[in-house]
């Protein structure tokens, strides 16, 4: 979120059948926004009732005028725009939380290798950045939560191109600032897909995100345990 965006406050109604459409009221008027995530948000939080931030939606011919932003959680926001998450990660990758990722002044956004496109590409190290989110309202939560295979396709890839020579990292970014802790479920076809990768030199870092003065921004580093 820029300077020039201000979010708009509202009311949770639901979400629709639809999984990118939800209602809010705004200023007494029920409204459908633009929900930016690919799974139901009811699956991993409540909204119902709740005080919610929405961004307008730019883009001419849209069916929505505002998109889900965040929602307020104890003193700061749990982030509901996943769609965000990417370039949160590209602005802030110079922060000390990813030092281990050596020199990372030549930073590319879905970067082609073949038929895989990284999320991130490091161009200093030929460091391949798959990011995923996660979104829990405890101090400790289990990954993944949900089953992608999509995900473990990714991963396949990212094991091949690694044995080309490339690197790679897996970083998980918390939509909530609270989060202190990821355990990786080893009984998950997600475990049996990333071991290969973390045996050829792969990368796992985790942060917390966090909305400070109306933009996500990373706020700092939380402990994997595999």
């Amino acid at each position: 979120m820029n300077s020039l965006e201000k979010p708009t406050e509202g009311i949770f109604i639901k979400e629709r059948k639809n999984r990118f459409i939800c209602e809010v009221m705004v200023e007494d008027e029920a409204i459908e926004c633009y929900v930016p995530s690919s799974c139901r948000l009811d699956n991993f939080i409540d909204l119902h009732g709740k005080r919610v931030l929405l961004l307008p939606i730019e883009a001419q011919n849209a069916r929505t005028s505002y998109s889900l932003f965040a929602v307020p959680y104890k003193r700061n926001h749990i982030l509901l725009n996943i769609g965000k998450v990417n370039s949160v990660i590209e602005r802030d990758i110079k922060k000390s939380c990813f030092s281990t990722l050596g020199k990372r002044s030549e930073v590319y956004r879905e970067y082609k290798i073949g038929s895989y496109k990284s999320d991130l590409f490091i161009e200093n190290s030929k460091t391949l950045l798959e990011v995923k989110s996660i979104l829990s309202l405890g101090k400790v939560a289990m990954f993944p939560t949900v089953f992608s295979q999509r995900t473990l396709d990714q991963f396949r890839e990212i094991s091949s191109l690694l044995d080309k020579g490339y690197n790679a990292a897996l970083v998980i970014a918390s939509l909530s600032p609270y989060l202190e802790q990821i355990q990786i479920d080893h009984a998950s076809p997600f475990y049996e897909a990333l071991k290969p990768c973390i045996e050829n030199g792969m990368q796992l870092l985790a942060v917390s995100l966090h909305i400070y003065q109306g933009e996500a921004r990373v706020k700092r580093k939380i402990k994997i345990e595999l």
